[in-house]
């Protein structure tokens, strides 16, 4: 059976030992080494209408498929935490289309609408990949991963950007921030997903527009110079 490990604290890759013949595969550029014995092939995962539909989510039309024996690694393009999600048999989880690491073989890879203005309005596209199981997944996100499991009917209201994957049991829509002087003063984003159960969602704590500030000071300081 394939073994995966996430190794590191705050800045986490994800080793994988794989067994004769067994498989993997990988969104691109994400792989940092690879045992001479492992095979790589670039595979449209799912055909060539899966292959499309990911490209339009800003994913990679193929994906790096990997072939044992022997062991690999991975890591995602930022500082983070890598999120294991176990898919039992038709399980399906819906996720921001950058955060895909890896997943088993037996996980099917495809693309799917969010609902009207989710994802445009949260800053990231209206499409986000889909996954379903049975099998093991593997999302990246930029600082640390909260879930939240909801009951039937239970509401939670996040920043739109926070939002880094769901079960597609879980509704998910967005509205604006209540009330002009807290939209104006709040600091916060102008959107929030309401996701209402039951199932699980998936929060990071570091949005990409959160990222995008921190840095912009020193970016203005190396223009400066």
């Amino acid at each position: 059976m394939t073994r995966f490990n996430a190794v590191g604290d705050s800045i986490q890759r994800l080793d994988i030992e794989l067994g004769p013949k067994e498989k993997v595969y990988a969104e691109g550029g994400h792989l940092i080494y690879k045992s001479q014995s492992v095979r790589l092939t670039a595979s449209a995962k799912g055909g060539l209408l899966s292959g499309l539909k990911r490209a339009l989510t800003g994913a990679t039309f193929f994906v790096l498929e990997l072939e044992g024996p022997g062991s690999a690694s991975l890591a995602g393009f930022a500082p983070g935490k890598i999120v294991e999600i176990e898919l039992s048999q038709n399980d399906e989880v819906l996720a921001e289309h950058r955060s895909f690491l890896a997943a088993e073989e037996s996980v099917s890879y495809d693309a799917s609408l969010t609902g009207l203005g989710f994802g445009w309005l949260g800053g990231e596209g209206l499409l986000m990949a889909k996954f379903r199981g049975p099998g093991r997944l593997f999302l990246h996100t930029s600082g640390d991963a909260v879930m939240l499991s909801l009951g039937p009917g239970e509401s939670v209201d996040a920043e739109a950007g926070h939002v880094l994957a769901f079960d597609s049991s879980v509704k998910v829509s967005v509205g604006r921030v209540s009330g002009f002087k807290t939209m104006l003063f709040g600091e916060e984003g102008l959107w929030f997903a309401r996701a209402t159960g039951p199932g699980r969602i998936w929060l990071r704590t570091l949005s990409r527009q959160q990222i995008i500030m921190g840095l912009m000071p020193d970016i203005a300081k190396v223009v400066r110079a």
